[in-house]
């Protein structure tokens, strides 16, 4: 049997009522982070993607941005030394209206054949990361705190 901390692929979707440009605006701004993302405030500038929890900051590359379509960027988990020291990743954001005011949001987590345990430790936390997205944006409210 397969997991989902041994697959090299992991993808997640999740339906919000919330227009594409609101994701994005979600998704790259360190106001709206902070609140479902484990309190890390994300930023994109400069064709970097920022990132800071706490005292600990670290940056990505965005391979690809199209707002408020497509985001894709690499990822390192700076947040730790043993996860830090892996291969780096990949995160593509696809967001895609959908009828009735209701937007399909994918996250796409590749490129982890020499990051296991990144992806071990990612596996859990992307649905609760889209779920604090989707309830912050549909009630204004973070899920937690």
């Amino acid at each position: 049997m397969t997991t989902i901390t041994a697959q090299a692929t992991q993808v997640y979707s999740v339906f919000i009522r919330a227009t594409p440009e609101q994701i994005w605006e979600a998704i790259t701004m360190p106001e709206f982070t902070q609140q479902y993302f484990y309190g890390a405030r994300i930023e994109m500038r400069d064709g970097r993607l920022f990132s800071a929890v706490g005292d600990t900051a670290w940056d990505e590359a965005v391979l690809e941005a199209d707002p408020p379509t497509r985001l894709v960027h690499g990822w390192t988990s700076s947040y730790d030394a043993d996860l830090a020291a892996e291969e780096p990743s990949r995160v593509t954001w696809e967001i895609e209206p959908q009828d009735g005011g209701i937007t399909k949001l994918t996250v796409v987590h590749d490129q982890l054949e020499g990051a296991p345990k990144t992806a071990e430790n990612v596996a859990g936390g992307w649905m609760y990361i889209l779920s604090g997205l989707k309830t912050l944006l549909e009630t204004g409210t973070p899920l937690a705190g």
